[in-house]
């Protein structure tokens, strides 16, 4: 049965553009892209290496929204739209959150984000990971 209504996590990364472009390819349906901030003063947060402040949490909010912003451009460049949604928290804990508040049945994702070794690329590893892992739904990771 095809899904519903279907979940693309968004972190900026190549990989997480392919997971969009493959979420718009495979399914016609509803589909929401979702960006994650995460709080400036969580442990492993870029924050948490950089120091925290009111700019900083602008600057993230500010590199959210244009992620949505380029990820609804990317759908009506294909005649589709696309919901958007920014969160904040703990990524793989938000993604889940979303899928149980918002009757999401499909989650499409970037394996992994960021160059090799970086932190990005770390970090979204551990969420895709767990996505996959508790997610009562069906994940799709693009690799």
């Amino acid at each position: 049965m095809p899904p519903s209504h279907v979940l693309v996590p968004l972190d900026g990364s190549p990989l997480a553009d392919e997971a969009l472009a493959e979420a718009l390819d495979l399914f016609e349906c509803r589909i929401t892209v979702l960006n994650v901030v995460t709080p400036l003063d969580a442990g492993m947060s870029e924050g948490g290496v950089l120091g925290a402040g009111e700019k900083r949490r602008e600057s993230a909010r500010d590199r959210a929204d244009r992620l949505v912003a380029r990820a609804r451009d990317r759908a009506a460049e294909l005649d589709r739209t696309v919901e958007t949604a920014v969160g904040t928290g703990d990524p793989a804990e938000t993604i889940l959150e979303y899928v149980d508040e918002s009757d999401v049945d499909r989650i499409v994702m970037g394996g992994h984000g960021g160059e090799r070794g970086s932190l990005a690329r770390r970090l979204l590893g551990t969420v895709a990971t767990k996505v996959v892992g508790e997610a009562p739904v069906t994940v799709t990771v693009v690799r």
